[in-house]
């Protein structure tokens, strides 16, 4: 949809009322599904993962490096407001959200797959995310004009590691392995609740700005849309692409389609100083792909019951 003039001076003025601490406690719920998860895991199933290192590169060359160069693809076709282009570059260079672990779960996929791809990506994320979005930002020169230089803090990306996912995980492993009945009781009732508190969070978030998600979202539906459904639609041709099977097929492709929006908005917020596209775009983002992802994880659940 073509921008009056009107709004493309008003776009980066943009101030969405969701500040840091509001981001980290939606990790913290973002955690809490990550310990239900790994309620479910044992040590063996990253042996067995790792006996076929195939799959790992597959998910990390998806994630990593097919996304972010096909997003920028896509960004020279469409020729979005600069702020909404380099919003689409942050989340293509973001690491997996860990609610693809959730949803790879519910959909049939591989878990232990899931959550070692959103290790390991996360943690390469320290040098890919910041290339990523320099590489291509600087490629595309309406963007390379607003971004002058991303640097992530390191111990801030430790700190934010270590919550999401390094303690869920190890938590969650511990108690399936020392209390193995307390872990299934547990991981019944954590898993949908979980899910409920952090659905109920991001309405929260979404209630306290509904004014400006009125006022622009037309801006940004299209792209947010269109990307989600593209990332998952990429990771799973690239699994196809490779063989794998469909359980590894389906994870490969949440992985891809649900990136992590949360770390996207922080380092907005914490770099570009709240930038208002690439805010709107990485909050809608945030917003849109916990239904997007629930809503092909469950249609997948059924398909494999069925």
């Amino acid at each position: 949809m073509p921008l009056n003039i009107n709004e493309i001076t008003n776009i980066d003025d943009i101030k969405i009322n969701f500040d840091t601490s509001g981001l980290w406690v939606l990790n913290i719920a973002i955690g809490i599904i990550m310990f239900g998860v790994a309620l479910g895991i044992s040590i063996d199933d990253f042996k067995r993962l790792f006996k076929n290192p195939k799959i790992v590169f597959v998910g990390v060359l998806s994630q990593f490096i097919l996304l972010p160069a096909t997003t920028f693809l896509a960004i020279l076709l469409i020729k979005p407001h600069p702020s909404f282009a380099l919003g689409m570059m942050m989340i293509a260079a973001c690491p997996g959200g860990n609610v693809s672990n959730f949803f790879s779960k519910m959909a049939g996929g591989n878990a232990a797959l899931s959550v070692s791809l959103t290790a390991f990506a996360t943690l390469i994320c320290i040098f890919m995310t910041p290339f990523n979005l320099h590489f291509w930002g600087s490629l595309y020169e309406p963007t390379n004009l607003i971004l002058k230089t991303v640097e992530l803090n390191p111990y801030d990306l430790f700190k934010l590691v270590l919550l999401i996912l390094g303690i869920p995980l190890i938590a969650g492993m511990l108690v399936k392995h020392y209390h193995s009945e307390m872990a299934f009781k547990i991981e019944k009732v954590l898993k949908p609740l979980s899910m409920l508190v952090f659905i109920a969070l991001i309405f929260i978030a979404f209630s306290q700005n509904l004014d400006i998600f009125t006022n622009y979202i037309h801006l940004v539906l299209f792209l947010v849309v269109f990307h989600n459904i593209f990332a998952f639609i990429l990771g799973f041709y690239t699994a196809k692409a490779f063989k794998l099977d469909d359980r590894d097929t389906k994870t490969i492709s949440m992985e891809t389609g649900i990136q992590n929006g949360g770390l996207g908005l922080l380092l907005i917020f914490g770099f570009f100083d709240g930038l208002g596209g690439m805010a709107l775009l990485a909050a809608f983002w945030g917003i849109w792909d916990v239904f997007s992802g629930m809503a092909l994880a469950t249609y997948w659940g059924r398909k494999k019951r069925k």
